[in-house]
């Protein structure tokens, strides 16, 4: 076995094991979510699974692309599948390294000369350039800003009328410029430009609204960011063919997208249950890109994700039948039942804490169900997970019955590797993350 696999308990539970070193920022920091699992661990699993460039490796819940793009680094064949569509594109853009990076920011260097000309006409410009500073703008100046449709999905105060003016300023220019060789990467970088710099936004486990910015640098931070594209591309450009593909797509119908017993490795990372919504953390990104428009769009959105969250739950849900024989399962939602009633709680969200639990399960056996098909005879695969005490303080071992439910489709467990530890903001006790480590023997 590889050096790498052998890593004692301690190393593992390092608080520090999810932060992005230093030297792997190139790519994996162009868009990343805050609570990303980080490089290392894929290429600590690439190494255990003895993983090679002619062998094929699947993320079903890929994110912001952390384990596509540490595979094509490494010159591993990738496959991504991902339902949030903001995070899709992130994905697919990052692993797309077929671009001159010159081309790019020479490109994008105009794209922010005329955005500047555009706000100098209206007297503001950017104010990261001390000698171009200009005043606020008076209560005559006209201030660009989003429809109310998608207003209406943005949380309250999340970005200023200034700062929004400003992004989409930038945003009108990249499209009046467009040019396909480089439209994508522009526009990841005013994702992360809006959300780092412009907004209001703040992350923790979940995200919050933050003090208010009068004013904020938008251009040249944006022009910045395409900056360190081009010098990431620059390096990488012997590795621009290694073949992959992004898909937009549940990960509960995976046979419907990817070829039969094509995959040697499963590296990801799916949601956890807990009442943390994963469509807000990306929502004013995948407003301004035009993701999602209304209300109607984002119910769609919502409806291809597993069912981690009561913010996810619809009428028709029937995720919960797949685990009616799971009594580790019932019992812990019918403990969160039980202390409902017993604390009182009768809101809208709370009476769906035992429901969404079933549904969260319920989900990942239809995931792991249907995963089956496309796994190669002998295929590993590697799950990180939470454990999670966000309904009521009642604890649920997330990798535990991750692995029951694994075991009852055929899957080998080979063990639950603690990956490190943290304190649950709830109760302030010490939750587990793992990873659970299968194996799929190759029947069904």
């Amino acid at each position: 076995m590889n050096s790498l696999a052998k890593l004692d308990a301690a190393s593992l539970a390092h608080p520090n094991r999810n932060r992005l070193a230093a030297d792997d920022r190139a790519v994996h920091d162009w868009y990343r979510f805050v609570l990303s699992f980080p490089p290392h661990l894929v290429r600590e699993y690439l190494a255990r699974f003895d993983i090679g460039p002619n062998q094929a490796v699947l993320d079903p819940f890929c994110g912001t692309g952390t384990t596509l793009v540490e595979c094509k680094k490494l010159g591993v064949s990738y496959y991504g599948v991902e339902a949030n569509p903001l995070a899709c594109f992130a994905s697919q853009t990052k692993v797309n390294w077929d671009v001159d990076p010159l081309g790019l920011l020479n490109h994008a260097g105009q794209i922010a000369q005329a955005a500047m000309t555009a706000l100098d006409a209206q007297g503001l410009s950017d104010e990261t350039l001390p000698l171009l500073r200009g005043p606020l703008p008076d209560a005559n100046t006209a201030l660009r800003t989003l429809p109310s449709a998608q207003m209406a999905l943005l949380l309250a105060n999340s970005i200023s009328p200034l700062p929004l003016h400003k992004t989409l300023v930038l945003l009108d220019q990249i499209a009046q410029h467009e040019d396909r060789r480089y439209i994508d990467y522009e526009r990841l970088a005013l994702a992360r430009t809006a959300v780092l710099y412009a907004s209001n936004l703040e992350f923790g486990p979940e995200v919050g609204v933050g003090a208010a910015k009068e004013d904020a640098a938008v251009v040249a931070p944006w022009l910045e960011l395409v900056g360190q594209m081009a010098a990431d591309l620059t390096g990488l450009q012997d590795r621009k063919s290694v073949p992959g593909r992004v898909f937009h797509a549940d990960s509960r119908h995976l046979d419907d997208i990817l070829p039969s017993q094509a995959i040697h490795a499963v590296i990801t990372s799916p949601p956890y249950p807990n009442e943390k919504d994963y469509t807000r953390t990306t929502r004013l990104e995948s407003v301004l890109l035009g993701f999602v428009q209304d209300k109607a769009e984002l119910r769609r959105l919502k409806q291809g994700l597993i069912r981690s969250n009561t913010r996810g739950v619809y009428r028709a849900d029937s995720d919960d039948q797949w685990v009616a024989e799971f009594p580790d399962i019932q019992r812990i939602a019918d403990a969160i039942e039980a202390r409902r009633l017993e604390l009182g709680k009768t809101s809208g969200f709370e009476r769906m804490y035992a429901r969404v639990t079933r549904l969260y399960f319920g989900g990942m056996y239809r995931h792991l169900a249907n995963l089956r098909r496309v796994l190669c005879p002998g295929a590993h695969l590697a799950y990180v997970v939470g454990d999670q005490a966000s309904y009521l303080r009642v604890m649920i071992r997330t990798g535990e019955l991750t692995a029951q439910i694994a075991e009852a489709l055929g899957y080998q467990v080979e063990s639950i590797d603690l990956f490190r530890t943290r304190i649950a903001t709830a109760t302030r006790e010490q939750l587990r993350e793992e990873v659970v480590v299968l194996r799929w023997p190759g029947r069904s």
